[in-house]
């Protein structure tokens, strides 16, 4: 008789699979036997577990082992240190190897007065067929056409941009020549060739900035030395002058590049320029250039008492050498009994330090009020301000 339908639950479905577990059954016991006994494991397939040595036979052990190795080392004869010697046995060509070539002589090093033949035209090959064509000289070199000069320099003359920035202008397909586009450094161009630059390069020109900086005493004008900190650390946002009426807010990128155009030494105070900007540093530092520069300079009275000597006043203004080179003229005057006003257009190092000490002033304080058509004003010391666009210092 056939079971009824049903529903099937998940119970019923659990003992079902509970039902189909299989246990694999162990060997029949044989008639009599005992139950067997649970045992741990034992390792290895030996019958037992080997019992483990105590300390004291550990060591005892161990002492016998290295005496037994002591009296073999005793036994053996001393083998010899160092490579075996060569006997006449040895010494004797075997038949089945050919005899060996004599050893050929050194070539003694080459000369370092001798001249280097790398770089020489090559030699016809040895071994060339009579018809080959001969070894490939080494190339002339370029000559430049006559009247050309580098297209970063004539740049640099028409003043459209330094030398540095020509070349990085160059390098970016900025400038063209004759409506040509020239994208090779190195490139030479005649003057009357027509050369023009692209928007972006004057955009990014247009972007560098020119600091005017009062320098306080015991800051350099350039890299650190003796551990006094350059002028540039005074660029700072809380160091701007408020009257600053240039309309440029700092930001930190107007630090990047900023370099001194122009020397005031460590004792010295006053107007300083750093710049952004090649054409300003050309024009200030460049060999060309002629702008003024104007100093205000306190002196002491000379050791015999005598003041605004004429005599060393004619002599500041025109007459003087350094180093063996004569100084360009200068304008110099007194503005009083302990001061006089330079006008310089060049700057050697210490130069007016230096044009005094030649007459026999001691210089006990220098100010530098102007350069070119740029005055220090109402900076204050410590303090710096924008080149605004409406100044220039040509």
């Amino acid at each position: 008789m056939a079971a009824p339908d049903r529903p099937v639950g998940p119970g019923v479905v659990q003992s079902v699979m509970a039902t189909l577990r299989i246990k694999k059954p162990g060997p029949a016991p044989g008639p009599g036997a005992a139950p067997a006994a649970r045992r741990a494991p034992v390792r290895g397939a030996g019958a037992g577990v080997k019992r483990r040595p105590t300390l004291a036979e550990a060591q005892a052990e161990r002492a016998e082992r290295e005496a037994q190795f002591q009296a073999g080392r005793r036994e053996r004869p001393a083998e010899p240190r160092g490579p075996a010697p060569r006997t006449e046995e040895r010494r004797r060509p075997r038949p089945d190897r050919p005899p060996l070539a004599p050893a050929r002589p050194h070539a003694p090093p080459p000369s370092r007065s001798s001249p280097n033949t790398a770089f020489q035209s090559r030699p016809a090959r040895p071994n060339a067929p009579p018809n080959a064509p001969p070894a490939a000289a080494d190339p002339p070199a370029a000559e430049h056409a006559p009247g050309s000069l580098r297209l970063s320099k004539r740049m640099s003359e028409l003043g459209i941009a330094s030398r540095r920035e020509a070349d990085e202008w160059i390098a970016k397909g900025w400038v063209r020549v004759d409506g040509a586009v020239v994208a090779e450094l190195g490139a030479r161009v005649f003057p009357g060739q027509h050369i023009s630059v692209d928007a972006k390069a004057r955009h990014e020109q247009a972007q560098r900035v020119t600091v005017l900086l009062n320098k306080p005493v015991g800051y350099v004008s350039g890299q650190a030395e003796d551990g006094y900190e350059p002028a540039y650390v005074l660029v700072t946002a809380p160091n701007q002058w408020r009257e600053d009426r240039s309309g440029t807010r700092f930001v930190p990128t107007h630090l990047k590049n900023l370099a001194p155009a122009g020397r005031l030494d460590i004792d010295s105070v006053g107007l300083l320029v750093l710049t952004q900007d090649g054409r300003v540093a050309k024009q200030l530092v460049g060999e060309d250039g002629e702008v003024e520069k104007e100093y205000l300079v306190r002196v002491e009275p000379r050791a015999d008492g005598a003041t605004r000597s004429d005599a060393d006043l004619a002599l500041l203004r025109h007459g003087l050498e350094l180093d063996g080179e004569p100084l360009a003229p200068a304008r110099v005057e007194w503005l009083n009994d302990d001061q006089l006003r330079f006008v310089l257009i060049e700057g050697r190092k210490r130069q007016i330090r230096r044009m005094c000490e030649a007459v026999g002033l001691k210089v006990t304080g220098l100010k530098r009020v102007r350069i070119g058509r740029v005055m220090l004003g109402d900076l204050p010391a410590g303090q710096w301000r924008y080149l605004r666009g409406d100044e220039s210092f040509v």
